[in-house]
């Protein structure tokens, strides 16, 4: 049951997906809907049914993404081949890559992840301001998690769309960091950013819609804090991370595949290569797996790594 506290106004419709997925936002107004992030590619299916069943035979105008990485937009190809009069709105940083989609550029190469080839068709620019259903909502640069971020905020209701630079607990990945930029510095401004605006309600790329902000800022904090004075932590968590996303995609993988996959993905050979040279690639790999396993997020079948948690 949804609390006073987390209640949200009625043209918004939040479905929450596991963490594969990033959560989808519906706002329908008197005329329009929108939809804000689309999930990852494998969940394409499921996305068109919640969706599908939520708009009760309404067109879908808009499909926004509050940043490009894969389990945030894997769903929209399949969601334009649906509304084909639907307009996609996209942050301007990546923009010419989705032009000439350099899957590259888009990391979904470096990162070993899936997204489907998709269009779009304007720019969601940060300091305008967009109508999504009858309100008008702020586009603001976010940057840390990645570079090109955006977050949206309606300033009536103080509900934030916060995508993946703040979450209950923490926030996401700071991929920058990984391909060498200085970017925790970004994510303690966006941080800033998001308690200047004093939202009422937020609502995450991934996990609950929750109205305890100040706590979530100072948890988020402390974590930054940590990552900031032991880097080589963060790289370690993005290790994990990117072993836990593939675990929740292909389900179980024995293990040999498993190491194979990481050897062929850029940002593992480049986080081993630069910051655990010492350490022999299969053992550094198997170190991560049982330390998802020792915290319940995987177990081990014999050859095979299964998702758990």
């Amino acid at each position: 049951m949804t609390s006073s506290a987390t209640a949200l106004p009625p043209d918004i419709t939040v479905f929450e997906r596991g963490w594969l997925s990033s959560n989808n936002i519906l706002i329908c107004g008197q005329h329009r809907c929108a939809l804000v992030d689309s999930g990852y590619s494998s969940h394409a299916a499921q996305t068109l049914a919640l969706v599908g069943a939520a708009l009760q035979g309404r067109p879908l105008d808009l499909l926004l993404n509050t940043h490009l990485h894969s389990d945030h937009c894997g769903g929209n190809a399949a969601l334009q081949q649906v509304y084909p009069a639907m307009q996609t709105l996209i942050p301007p940083g990546l923009a010419h890559h989705v032009s000439s989609w350099d899957a590259d550029a888009l990391t979904y190469t470096p990162t070993g992840q899936t997204c489907p080839r998709f269009r779009f068709d304007a720019l969601l620019v940060p300091g305008s301001d967009i109508q999504l259903g009858d309100s008008i909502w702020q586009v603001h640069a976010a940057p840390g998690h990645d570079t090109h971020s955006v977050v949206l905020f309606e300033p009536a209701a103080r509900v934030l769309i916060s995508a993946d630079a703040l979450w209950e607990r923490g926030f996401g990945v700071v991929f920058p960091e990984l391909e060498g930029q200085d970017a925790f510095e970004e994510v303690g401004q966006t941080i800033d950013l998001i308690e200047s605006l004093a939202p009422r309600i937020v609502i995450p790329g991934h996990g609950a819609v929750f109205a305890n902000v100040a706590a979530a800022i100072a948890t988020a904090r402390a974590r930054l804090r940590g990552f900031a004075a032991d880097p080589n932590k963060h790289v370690l968590h993005a290790a994990k991370v990117l072993l836990k996303f593939k675990l929740l995609d292909a389900q179980s993988q024995e293990r040999e595949h498993f190491i194979a996959w990481a050897q062929a993905t850029p940002y593992f050979s480049a986080m081993h290569r630069q910051h655990f040279s010492a350490a022999d690639f299969s053992q550094w790999v198997d170190g991560l797996l049982d330390d998802l396993v020792r915290v319940g997020a995987a177990r081990r079948d014999g050859v095979l790594i299964r998702n758990a948690g």
